[in-house]
Order: C-alpha cells, then sequence, then structure tokens
C-alpha cells in the first residue's frame, strides 16, 4: 500500500484545498467591495452603475487581479532561480553551504519517476527546469492580462472624462502602468527576504519552511 493511499483525499490534499479556498473567499470579497469602489466612481464621472457581471469584464477588477498575481509569480520564478547558485547562511530556505543538495543529484530513472525522466533527453532537460519555466510562463500570461486590463480601465476614464484613449504602444511607456507592476514587485521581494532571513532567528515547530526549534543559528538549511 502506497503512503498516500492510507489516508483520504481531503488529508493528502488539505494544505492546497485551504490555499485555493481561502483564495476564493478574498477573491470574492475583492469583487463585491471593487464593484463598490468602481460604481462609486463611476457616480462621481455622471456615469450609470455597472452590473457585477460588467465589473468583472472591466479594466478595474482585471488590472487589480492581474497585477497581483504578476508579481506573485514573478517572485516565485526569480526566488526558484537564486536558490540554484545562491545560499544564506543559517536560514531554512537556503541549500547547505558545504555538502551537495538532494536537488542537485543526477535524475535517474526508476520505477515511478516523472516519464521525461524516463525518456532523458530534451524532455529531461526541460523537465529539470519546468518549475521556474512553469512560473515564468504564468508571469507572462498575467502581466499581458495586467496591462490589457490597466490600458481597458485607463481609457474608460480618459473617454468618460472627455480624452483620448490610447493605443497599447503608447500605453506600454506609461508610467501609471509600471507603477501598478513596480509597487507590487518590489513587496514581493520584500516579503521573501523576510522569510528567509526570519528563518535564520525565528521557528514555528511543525512548519517544513522553519528549521526544528532546537536547531543554532548557524544550521543552513531544512
Amino acid at each position: 500500500m502506497s503512503e498516500g493511499s492510507r489516508h483520504s483525499f481531503l488529508y493528502r490534499n488539505g494544505l492546497s484545498l485551504t490555499l485555493l479556498g481561502l483564495m476564493i473567499v478574498f477573491l470574492a470579497a475583492q469583487i463585491l467591495t471593487g464593484y463598490s469602489v468602481y460604481n462609486d466612481e463611476r457616480e462621481d464621472e455622471g456615469a450609470p452603475p455597472a452590473t457585477i457581471t460588467e465589473y468583472v469584464s472591466s479594466g478595474h477588477f482585471i488590472q487589480a487581479t492581474f497585477e497581483n498575481w504578476e508579481s506573485e509569480f514573478l517572485q516565485m520564478a526569480i526566488y526558484v532561480l537564486l536558490t540554484v547558485s545562491l545560499r544564506q547562511a543559517g536560514s531554512s530556505e537556503s541549500k547547505r553551504l558545504d555538502r551537495e543538495d538532494s536537488s542537485e543529484k543526477t535524475p535517474e530513472p526508476r520505477p515511478g519517476s516523472p516519464w521525461p525522466v524516463r525518456k532523458g533527453g530534451i524532455w529531461l532537460k526541460l523537465y529539470e527546469n519546468s518549475l521556474s519555466l512553469g512560473f515564468l510562463l504564468l508571469f507572462l500570461v498575467s502581466f499581458v492580462l495586467h496591462f490589457n486590463g490597466s490600458l481597458k480601465d485607463y481609457n474608460e476614464k480618459e473617454l468618460m472624462s472627455g480624452g483620448e484613449p490610447a493605443s497599447w504602444p503608447d500605453y506600454i511607456m506609461n508610467a501609471r502602468f509600471w507603477f501598478e507592476s513596480f509597487q507590487n514587485w518590489q513587496s514581493e521581494f520584500l516579503a521573501v527576504a523576510s522569510i528567509v532571513l526570519l528563518s535564520i532567528w525565528l521557528r514555528q515547530k511543525g512548519s517544513p519552511e522553519s528549521k526544528p526549534v532546537d536547531a543554532s543559528f548557524e544550521d543552513t538549511g531544512k
């Protein structure tokens, strides 16, 4: 009997289900509060209120949602890549300083290995980097959706105030769009730096993100 088959589906997937559930709850809260803000802004401009369906397809909602997703995926992609070669003495988030990490070992095909490992060649090379590539792809998709939503929201406000809508080549150089991105990007790297550094001195019993409670400050890695 495999390890997973001894436990229920909810037990085996509790962490991801809880995180996705929280995301859905907060996304719903974002929609409701954003919908109220959006209609307040339309009222100030003398425009009729939008329906909830119109709101979730508006630039206001798309921009606000994907500028945050974009920064999360960028942070994770760069963090995964940086941890390949960089170290932080004493941090549970770093590879050890003086020994090979299990993630660095040459993959060997064996029963139960993912099929790219058994296949080898280009498939193995792609699979070896699939985590960072996956995050980078999600970042690019979110970046494009953020840009389109921001442009749509910008043009809607311009039209309501009697201005001229911008084309995408013009808007890509607009400080407003990059301000939306940079304010999120810097906060994400602050958050990652915080867990890297705080895990040197602070502990959380039972969490795999923490070193053992009795580990010294100098111990590096999990």
